[in-house]
């Protein structure tokens, strides 16, 4: 007979599990976030209510490991950089947002009795907000590249980067106790942190990448996911031991893989366990609800609560909207910030354990940071049906992709892409054709098109659409951004099929071409040297001597084009080729600028333009 501890585990297990599945597609039917269903899950099955798992400690030490694993896979979408580029919201808005709402909430601490380091602990504490949360709810609904959305996630990785000072700060405020130790024990772990840090960039700066790449050699897919855990949990563990959080190591460690060519795999190594434990994580946030506690100061929390939530939307949506977000951004961001933070609950036991706080003051200060947790996903639901009730809802399709899988897959239905099909469909070339407009699809299909619904900066759609049997994909959208982000994907996923993409200008083309495709086209180029060519006839040039002209305009765009690959934009504008042949005669008048720039290049002997010849190269 077996041991009955050899099964010890799976109860727990199957709780956790049936807790889910009947939580959280009810609260999904019911419009709420999956976030919900998790908390609400958790309060069921934790110790104040049906008492089925009894230590929701245990469980929240393995369930942390969900929001290392989310913030890993949030550093991944985030080269170096793009992540240089949000500078001014992290540490503009970030630090506004967590300096206001922190000061705020510890003066009203203060003045219901806490101590001042007790205010200060409770104040930086429910300041944060969850990043979690925020991101899964961003996921759910598929704005994690919006504008809110990108500066919804600024805040919280200034508010991620602030946990170290912030654990840092507790020790240097706690001066009666005997777990005193002082402030100089704080002070040096905080430069050790920095050097982990220092550490952990060097290492994913010149290791990581030759480490990968002698794993994929050997073709075993188990060890690049066994690779991929070590990677994240490893530097999570580092930055836990000096003092940092777990999600900020990951978070680094995304941010130096988001280059590497083994980026996309890494994502679906990584994507089924953060699912899982993140989830894990939501239910032990809902078992730590002390019920009982929350009935005895039910008139204080049912009052702080929301007054937190509401307080935290108001201070985030004044200073996006100051930073010149539109209003109804503004508030959608605030929303999501609203709920206290995972790390409040590391951050209150901290400070009841330094003596800032006794058992009774973090008991409901914690309590009320999961409440925030229940509220916040509910009201930022709410808000975004008030903002959203005046237009119409967006009308989407199924994806079904049965019978794709030409030798050609054509992404982007619009005017470029149409006229790209056209011409393969006269040959009989079986093309698959992509877009995500449903107007758009049902419009072709009037026309007997048969375009699949779905979006192109997908893995997995390009992928069910039959991208790896394709020979040639062309990518014919105009949103730069998304066209750059399916040839990094392409490229790393599909590498034996022709990349041919729309360019949107001259900057985003010399992107492409460094990004390695295999061909690109400006959008409005070839059609301008056509209308050019037809120009020139109608004052008189014939055929031959319109073409000739438009190919030499080709030729030296050509020329720019290579220069500015090589040496920058600026480049190119300066070693502009000169037109041929040169004037006969010299003008007589001298340049004059008609604006300040064209001052400023004439007065530093910028390259003149030959009477008659092409002005100034597109930039």
């Amino acid at each position: 007979m077996a041991d009955a501890s050899h099964t010890s585990y799976l109860p727990p297990i199957l709780i956790f599990c049936a807790g889910a599945v009947i939580a959280v597609p009810l609260f999904r039917r019911l419009g709420q976030s999956a976030v919900l269903g998790y908390l609400a899950a958790g309060i069921a099955i934790g110790p104040s209510v049906l008492a089925l798992v009894n230590d929701p400690d245990a469980i929240r030490g393995t369930a942390e490991i969900g929001v290392v694993l989310l913030l890993f896979l949030v550093g991944l979408e985030l080269q170096p950089s793009r992540l240089y580029s949000m500078r001014k919201d992290i540490l503009g808005a970030g630090l506004a947002q967590m300096a206001l709402s922190a000061t705020a909430i510890g003066l009203v601490g203060w003045k219901f009795g806490l101590s001042v380091g007790g205010a200060i602990a409770v104040g930086l504490a429910l300041a944060l907000s969850a990043t979690s949360i925020a991101l899964q709810v961003l996921e759910e609904r598929g704005d994690g590249s919006e504008t809110y959305g990108r500066r919804t996630f600024s805040i919280l990785l200034f508010q991620d980067i602030s946990i170290a000072p912030a654990l840092a700060l507790l020790p240097l405020l706690a001066t009666t106790g005997a777990q005193n130790h002082g402030g100089a024990p704080a002070l040096a772990g905080l430069g050790l942190a920095l050097l982990a840090v220092a550490l952990l960039v060097l290492v994913g700066r010149y290791l990581l990448n030759p480490f990968f790449r002698i794993l994929a050699s050997t073709g075993a897919k188990d060890v690049m996911t066994a690779a991929a855990l070590l990677i994240v949990l490893g530097a999570a563990m580092l930055m836990e031991r000096v003092g940092l959080s777990m999600a900020m190591g990951a978070f680094l460690a995304g941010v130096l893989l988001a280059d590497s060519h083994f980026r996309h795999e890494l994502e679906a190594d990584i994507e089924p366990f953060r699912g899982v434990l993140l989830g894990l994580f939501f239910m032990a946030v809902g078992m730590s609800l002390d019920l009982q506690l929350v009935f005895d100061n039910a008139l204080l929390l049912a009052l702080a609560a929301p007054l937190l939530v509401a307080f935290k939307i108001v201070v985030a949506a004044t200073i996006l909207r100051v930073s010149c977000s539109s209003r109804t951004e503004a508030i959608r961001a605030g929303a999501l910030l609203s709920p206290a933070g995972e790390f409040a609950f590391v951050l209150l036991p901290l400070g009841a354990a330094l003596g800032l706080l006794n058992s009774q003051q973090a008991a409901v200060a914690t309590s009320l940071a999961a409440l925030s947790m229940l509220i916040g996903p509910v009201a930022a639901k709410l808000i975004d049906l008030w903002l959203t009730r005046s237009a119409a809802p967006a009308e989407t399709m199924e994806e079904d992709f049965e019978g794709a899988g030409g030798s050609v897959m054509v992404i982007g239905f619009g005017r470029f892409g149409q006229v790209v099909t056209q011409a393969l469909l006269l040959q009989h070339i079986p093309v698959t054709i992509i877009d995500s407009n449903v107007e758009r699809i049902r419009s072709a299909a009037k026309f007997g098109f048969r375009i699949y619904y779905g979006d192109g900066t997908r893995l997995d759609v390009l992928r069910a659409a039959g991208a790896g049997k394709a020979k040639i994909i062309c990518i014919c959208i105009d949103n730069r951004e998304a066209a750059l982000r399916i040839v990094e994907m392409a490229r790393a996923e599909f590498p034996s099929a022709r990349l041919h993409v729309r360019a949107y200008d001259r900057v985003h083309a010399i992107e492409l071409m460094k990004a390695d495709v295999d061909f690109q086209m400006r959008e409005t180029f070839e059609s301008a040297l056509g209308f050019g060519r037809v120009t020139l006839e109608s004052l008189g040039l014939s055929y031959d001597e319109a073409s000739l002209v438009i190919d030499s305009v080709r030729d030296r765009d050509a020329q720019r084009m290579e220069i500015q690959y090589h040496e920058g934009i600026a480049a190119g504008i300066q070693k502009v080729p000169r037109v041929s042949p040169e004037p006969l005669v010299q003008p007589k008048a001298k340049s004059k600028a008609l604006t300040e720039e064209t001052r400023e290049v004439i007065e530093d002997g910028g390259a003149e333009v030959a009477v008659g010849g092409v002005g100034e190269p597109e930039l």
